[in-house]
């Protein structure tokens, strides 16, 4: 008997929140409580109205992470620590992979209650589309929600609902090596035009400051896209797909082999870890201090910076732009994904809110621990509002310039091929910066065909 009346406490307190929360009117309350109060036999009734979370003792809060995200933010375990009892763990996926989450959906079920390394534009509409998750509308709060920046907000929603809610913000801009600038006779400032990033990459190669002038990470959302951006940021159909075959998209992809010319031979190679999307060449040039110029999220080449004799020679500015361009870039956050079949959704989102504004977790990846310099900074409009009113002693201004960055910034729309679609088109692109085709519009159309093909597959 003890076992169904703390149920039925359980029950009538998850009632009760519903009600404080306005969620319920105080007749459906009345009707829940009564349900409640009939034990085993009414929780069947109650189920699907949300109650189920009530049962959220019956295991501990349950995050599950992306393996990268703990290796890079060593603060985490200092936040598990004020949730006794948290199972947490890391997630089964490699190269953005969802199936185990699918296939767990599939079966109404979820080993996790929240996962915590989700891309808007990667993941989040397939997992939607699965219904893997839900909305976090019903459990976040409402200072929460009105605190994230809403270039930010809306790059997290889809039809007015957040199904992420945002932890790690990234901004693509451009870096250097001072040191091999220097040595090769140039301004110690960011290239304000791609003219002068190439202009940059040929001095370099020429005067054999290093072996290499320029780099990129050949993955499209990291390269083609940003290219793209900085000559318009309206580069999506009506559909929500990228626009291959637009003027600003052809003339990236153009730049791309200009820069290629200057780059590391293996430029065009996967990486090593992570199903090809990590430890990229254009990483491994630029920490062995081989290359000048590069063009990355932020958080690379503060990174790589990190095994260089002298971290202090990188420089940091916005993303070159092409004459009369619009001169915007790109942006993403990785946030939480609250599962549709988890447990312990009040609790997760009390631990979300923890993790997400926990001060030490952003000092660290500000100015870098020993495991690493991940650079990324917070989605909250308050945060920057504090240190704006009192700078703490240690924050270095590139905080200000990528935050400048965001608000010139634009997300990549978010899709069900939002990834895909790149995915599918690097190799049929790359036959243009290989030389195999010598028509870049020819080899977009063909990305394009390809897309729809694998679109009308389903």
């Amino acid at each position: 008997m003890r076992g169904r009346s703390e149920r039925e406490y359980l029950l009538q307190e998850a009632a009760r929140r519903e009600l404080g929360q306005g969620r319920i009117n105080r007749r459906e309350f009345l009707t829940q409580s009564m349900v409640a109060g009939l034990g085993l036999a009414g929780v069947g009734a109650v189920a699907s109205s949300g109650m189920r979370s009530a049962f959220a003792a019956d295991r501990p809060l349950t995050p599950t992470f992306y393996q990268w995200i703990q290796d890079l933010h060593p603060g985490i375990p200092a936040v598990n620590a004020k949730f006794p009892g948290l199972n947490y763990q890391i997630a089964p996926v490699e190269g953005f992979g969802i199936e185990r989450f699918v296939a767990e959906a599939k079966n109404k079920q979820s080993t996790w209650d929240v996962y915590v390394g989700q891309t808007p534009f990667v993941e989040m509409s397939s997992m939607i589309k699965a219904g893997v998750i839900e909305p976090w509308d019903n459990y976040i709060p409402k200072d929460v929600i009105d605190d994230i920046i809403p270039s930010i907000r809306d790059e997290c929603s889809v039809d007015g609902k957040l199904y992420s809610w945002p932890f790690l913000l990234d901004v693509i801009g451009s870096a250097w090596h001072s040191g091999i600038t220097a040595k090769a006779g140039l301004a110690d400032a960011a290239p304000a035009t791609w003219d002068d990033f190439l202009a940059g990459g040929k001095k370099i190669v020429e005067t054999k400051a290093a072996p290499w002038g320029a780099t990129f990470d050949s993955h499209g959302w990291r390269s083609l896209v940003p290219i793209t951006h900085s000559m318009s940021s309206k580069a999506y159909n009506s559909e929500g797909l990228f626009d291959f075959t637009g003027e600003p998209a052809i003339e990236a992809l153009k730049l791309m082999k200009q820069i290629m010319a200057l780059g590391n031979p293996d430029i065009l190679l996967e990486g090593a870890s992570d199903g090809g999307v990590n430890g990229t060449p254009d990483e491994v040039a630029f920490a062995a201090q081989r290359v000048g110029l590069y063009f990355k999220y932020f958080n690379a080449p503060l990174r790589m910076a990190a095994n260089w004799d002298d971290p202090k020679k990188l420089h940091l500015g916005p993303l070159p732009k092409f004459a009369n361009g619009e001169g915007s870039t790109v942006f993403w956050t990785t946030g939480c994904a609250l599962f549709k079949n988890g447990q312990n959704k009040e609790k997760a989102a009390e631990y979300i809110k923890a993790l997400t504004y926990d001060q030490q977790i952003w000092k660290d990846s500000i100015v870098g621990t020993k495991s690493g310099h991940p650079g990324q900074l917070p989605p909250y409009k308050s945060i920057y509002a504090d240190w704006s009113a009192k700078k703490p002693d240690w924050m270095p201004e590139s905080v200000a310039l990528v935050r400048g960055q965001l608000d010139k910034a634009k997300a990549i729309t978010n899709h069900l091929f939002g990834l895909n679609q790149f995915v599918i088109g690097k190799p049929i692109w790359e036959s243009y910066l290989k030389g195999e085709e010598a028509d870049p519009k020819v080899a977009m159309q063909k990305v394009v065909d390809a897309v729809k093909a694998e679109m009308k597959k389903g």
